[in-house]
């Protein structure tokens, strides 16, 4: 079935989307365009609200949206839990999503990442080998473009390489040729009602693939090891610690894969043992599919995704890294093991109800100044000032109110050699739009800084 085959049986049936955010405008605009009944449900008027009025859509706006759901068809927005939309939906409501709607439609092959972290880089890293190999790609999903709409100009020798949240996959079927999951950690328990509920939307990822389909797990990681071993499935795994029967694992310096070297770790460009880590879950999921001079041409040259351990600026021998995608501490204790020196640390944010005791810890060992911000800051302080080994004389703590003085802060407490790292191990909800805007903030004020 096609894009257009798929909207014209739409028409004549009652239609709703839930949240006019980035995934869902485009999908708007098309039914609308296309003549579909459909109305908005939203908690706030958004910015678009003005042009979709023009075109058709009616609205349901206020604290009240979720209360009346009755419709043949609605779209939910990935950032809403399906349990908030169950009291209010019709007898015979089919819920559904703009992802799912890809995923059944799509006519080229597909790879799906998720995780805890990493989702992003080695989404784009995927999406970089193919390109390298000559195929046309389309990168998109919770990396910030709904492709949906785009899928008139798919063709079926194309890839799709779709970044997925555990929101987006939260009662979701998709059947992804390539499933990768990056790592599993407790993280976004401020929507999800508790870890199982997050893990389960995460293994959606692989429990409808069709037989001779991929799915790359980390075999290090102890719940993606475990679903290795229920899913019967074949496995293409990656490790740092063990070596896989079929995959690739790290050790000596080297990328192996079955046994035979893959790639130096010198050829890198990206810092981190998580960044090798990426470039192996990479690798697993094109496994026959790139040529390993590709994969290394692509290792030597990639400079990183925006936000992801990003060098800002120089300021007199002072180093400032935006690593503003860490809004988990397993993210931000990745991004401290990326430095060889102790660093400056800037912290803090929205409280996704994640324990902080673990990030505490690897903060004692690779931090020499704190700095914290955000309804998170006196949580992240007490778990440092907890932490074994802890000592005041060597690791200064300071809580701020606002986010500018926090990096004028710390920017005046860095001396010549230090790095000053902005990855708060915490979303940015309590201050920002999103981990973008608030590492754009810090951009700016370190570009700013004289």
């Amino acid at each position: 079935m096609t894009l257009s085959e798929y909207i014209e049986g739409l028409r004549g049936k009652r239609v709703a989307v839930v949240g006019v955010g980035v995934s869902n405008l485009p999908l708007l605009r098309l039914l609308a365009q296309k003549g579909i009944d459909v109305t908005a449900h939203d908690r706030t008027e958004p910015e678009a609200y003005a042009e979709l009025s023009a075109l058709g859509v009616r609205w349901v706006l206020g604290e009240d949206y979720l209360k009346s759901l009755d419709y043949d068809i609605l779209f939910r927005t990935p950032g809403l839990h399906p349990d908030r939309l169950r009291p209010g939906l019709g007898a015979h409501t089919l819920v559904t999503s703009e992802m799912e709607v890809f995923f059944a439609l799509c006519p080229c092959r597909t790879v799906a990442v998720t995780g805890s972290d990493g989702k992003t880089t080695t989404s784009t890293l995927i999406a970089r080998l193919l390109e390298a190999e000559g195929y046309r790609v389309h990168l998109g999903g919770n990396i910030g473009k709904p492709l949906l709409c785009e899928l008139p100009d798919f063709r079926p020798e194309d890839f799709a390489v779709l970044e997925l949240s555990s929101f987006q996959l939260h009662s979701m079927v998709c059947a992804p040729d390539v499933a990768v999951v990056t790592n599993l950690a407790p993280n976004h328990l401020d929507v999800h009602p508790s870890f199982e509920d997050y893990a389960e939307a995460k293994r959606n990822i692989f429990l409808h693939q069709k037989p001779g389909a991929r799915l790359v797990l980390n075999l290090d990681n102890a719940y993606t090891g475990a679903w290795g071993r229920e899913s019967g499935r074949e496995i293409c795994w990656f490790s740092c610690a063990a070596v896989p029967d079929h995959g690739y694992c790290f050790h000596d310096g080297v990328i192996w894969r079955d046994g035979a070297p893959f790639l130096n770790r010198d050829d890198i460009l990206l810092p981190g043992l998580h960044n090798v880590e990426n470039y192996m879950t990479a690798f697993a999921a094109l496994d026959g599919l790139v040529s390993r001079e590709h994969c290394r041409a692509v290792a030597q040259s990639f400079t990183g995704v925006e936000h992801r351990i990003q060098l800002v600026r120089t300021l007199r021998g002072v180093r400032y890294y935006n690593d503003s995608i860490a809004s988990s501490p397993s993210r931000t204790t990745a991004g401290l093991r990326s430095f060889p020196e102790k660093v400056i640390l800037i912290a803090g944010g929205h409280d996704k109800r994640i324990p902080f005791a673990g990030l505490a810890e690897e903060i004692v060992q690779h931090v020499k100044a704190l700095f914290l911000v955000g309804e998170t800051a006196e949580k992240i302080r007490d778990a440092v000032l907890a932490a074994p080994g802890y000592d005041p004389e060597t690791l200064p703590v300071t809580v701020l109110e606002d986010f500018k003085d926090t990096v004028l802060a710390a920017s005046q407490a860095a001396r010549e050699g230090d790095v000053v790292l902005l990855s708060p191990a915490c979303s940015s909800f309590d201050k920002f739009k999103n981990f973008a805007q608030r590492g754009n903030c810090f951009r700016k004020i370190v570009e700013e800084l004289e």
